[in-house]
């Protein structure tokens, strides 16, 4: 391991950090906010000197960049960045570290759970930096770090493998860098469009740049208590889901689409399964919420939900199905009073998440269709032993290397699950709450279920457990390999 070189560009990452938190303080004057200028300030000088003190210790590092740097760098730098992206959170009184690191891993994670009770007591530029997390989180950090440092070279490369979600980053171009700023500038051009779209609506030019960030980053944060929910506006609510829904789509396909393959959309199999699963779960969803009694019969005594008008229905139904499904997590809704039958629908979309090199999380929707097919082929095998056929995914033959990670990632995904929920019920928090914990935060959705449901907050679980599901919101944002390779001893040998 290459560790001068690590200390090198993290300590790059985090000067450039410290200088995005200068950006809100445009808020803070315009608001009047004086104290939170100083937050703002001092929270950059603390990355300002974090970075510089990094960046001198690995000065005079070897530049080679090999896979075990670049799964480093990527592991670490989302670690140091929600760390020292607390500070404004900290130094403005409005939270403690702890509380503080867990927003920020949440915020730059696009996981959208939160500590804050009271959102809107607190000062609009911090709510604004807290906005800014999810944005640049969705883009991927790391992604940006590549696209705007060409003397990466090869490194670039390793680190936009890493970084990119998913297992099949379909559509790059052979230079790396131009890929990643290609992606930031589409991600741009869709943050400017959503923008727009919502001041048409009627939102101000804070809550519409706000809800941008939180809505194509598929985060979740909102600077209103009440989410989108607050606006009770079909726009809005048609906008959110219109922006959600292209969140969850993987850019690499807008890429494939701008170097001439306009079909490049409707001819992947993944998108095309994202887009079913999105629109029979919703109708499924509005006839549970129509007829709650009469075709889910509950058991005498419980809460099975109240019935709804069709329109209301189809219109809560499809909110929340792309909101949870994209792992975006705005509500317009209490769904954790729904049907019993909806909010398992609804938990199971949560673990499908959205399609690989999309902003959302979950297992993605590429990895359920190549499951699906290897265990259908297992199954074709265990009466036709001799039969030979090969697997493919949009007309292409899937590799053993790309069927082994995958299995792979399911085992490991099983095993971190069931080792969060094990940790945290020892807490003495609740089986549901400890479920919906893991699921909101692996999965990088933001509300779950019981205590921590879309009406509720984090602010309840002790400080182990805010501290643990932190680096849950890490892990599932990395998709756990960049960081479960960091407990492997062999990985930190130096070479």
């Amino acid at each position: 391991m290459n560790y001068r070189l690590l200390a090198k560009y993290l300590g790059l990452l985090a000067a450039a950090l410290g200088l995005v938190q200068l950006i809100p303080i445009i808020w803070a004057i315009h608001f009047g906010e004086i104290p939170s200028i100083f937050a703002l300030s001092g929270g950059a000088v603390v990355c300002l000197a974090a970075g510089g003190l990094l960046y001198l210790v690995g000065r005079n590092a070897a530049p080679r960049m090999l896979q075990r740097e670049a799964l480093a760098l990527v592991g670490l730098g989302w670690i140091l960045v929600s760390l020292l992206g607390s500070g404004p959170f900290v130094l403005s009184g409005l939270l403690d570290p702890v509380d503080g690191f867990f927003e920020s891993a949440s915020g730059f994670t696009t996981t959208g759970a939160t500590i804050m009770t009271n959102i809107e007591a607190a000062p609009a530029s911090i709510l604004f930096y807290r906005q800014m997390t999810h944005w640049l989180g969705g883009v991927g950090i790391i992604v940006l770090f590549v696209a705007v440092l060409p003397y990466l070279g090869a490194g670039g490369k390793q680190i936009f493998k890493s970084e990119v979600t998913g297992p099949d980053p379909r559509g790059l171009t052979p230079r790396i860098r131009d890929s990643a700023r290609m992606i930031f500038l589409i991600y741009g051009i869709f943050s400017i469009l959503q923008t727009v779209a919502y001041m048409a609506a009627g939102l101000s030019f804070h809550d519409a740049v706000s809800h941008m960030m939180g809505g194509l980053s598929t985060g979740g944060f909102s600077p209103r208590q009440a989410s989108i929910g607050a606006f009770d506006s079909v726009a809005v609510e048609g906008i959110t889901i219109l922006f959600m829904f292209i969140g969850g789509t993987s850019f690499a396909l807008f890429f494939a689409m701008l170097r001439g393959n306009r079909l490049a959309l409707f001819k992947d199999t993944e998108w095309r399964v994202y887009i079913g699963i999105l629109v029979a779960a919703t109708l499924v969803i509005t006839v549970n919420l129509v007829f709650p009694h009469s075709l889910f019969v509950a058991e005498e005594g419980s809460n099975n939900g109240e019935a709804m008008g069709f329109g209301e229905a189809l219109r809560a139904a499809g909110f929340q199905t792309v909101a949870i499904m994209t792992t975006t997590g705005f509500v317009t809704e209490d769904f954790d009073a729904w049907p019993h039958f909806s909010r398992l629908l609804l938990v199971l979309l949560m673990f499908i998440g959205g399609c690989a090199g999309s902003t959302g999380g979950g297992v993605k929707v590429v990895r359920v269709i190549l499951l699906c097919k290897m265990i259908y082929a297992r199954l074709e095998r265990t009466f036709r032993p001799k039969t030979i056929r090969a697997l493919r995914l949009n007309g292409e033959v899937v590799d053993d290397e790309v069927q082994v990670m995958t299995y792979g990632f399911f085992g490991l995904y099983f095993v971190v699950f069931s080792v969060g929920i094990l940790f945290l019920s020892g807490l003495g928090i609740p089986l549901e709450t400890a479920i919906g914990c893991v699921i909101g935060t692996l999965n990088n959705i933001g509300p779950g279920l019981e205590h921590v449901g879309p009406a509720m907050d984090y602010s309840l679980i002790p400080t182990p457990g805010k501290i643990f599901l932190s680096f849950y919101m890490i892990l599932g944002r990395l998709e756990l390999f960049s960081i479960a390779v960091f407990f492997i001893p062999s990985f930190w040998r130096v070479r």
